[in-house]
């Protein structure tokens, strides 16, 4: 399986994610796509493109197995 690592701008997309996770646990993905679902309806392309990544990274985060090289 191959899932591409998702491109993060900053530390706070990190910390959001762990956030999300902390909060509704095995439901994080879906409450980052919700947030980036309210953005793209108000029109927001930036945090509409933010909270997908975020969404992506808590998915990244969930699969068990080894998805790339491991140093």
């Amino acid at each position: 399986m191959h899932l591409p690592a998702p491109f993060l701008t900053d530390r706070a997309a990190v910390e959001d994610a762990h956030a999300l996770i902390m909060m509704h646990g095995e439901e994080a993905g879906f409450a980052a796509a919700a947030r980036a679902e309210q953005y793209r309806v108000l029109g927001n392309h930036v945090h509409f493109a933010r909270w997908r990544q975020i969404e992506r990274l808590i998915t990244y985060l969930s699969v068990e197995d080894i998805l790339d090289t491991v140093h």
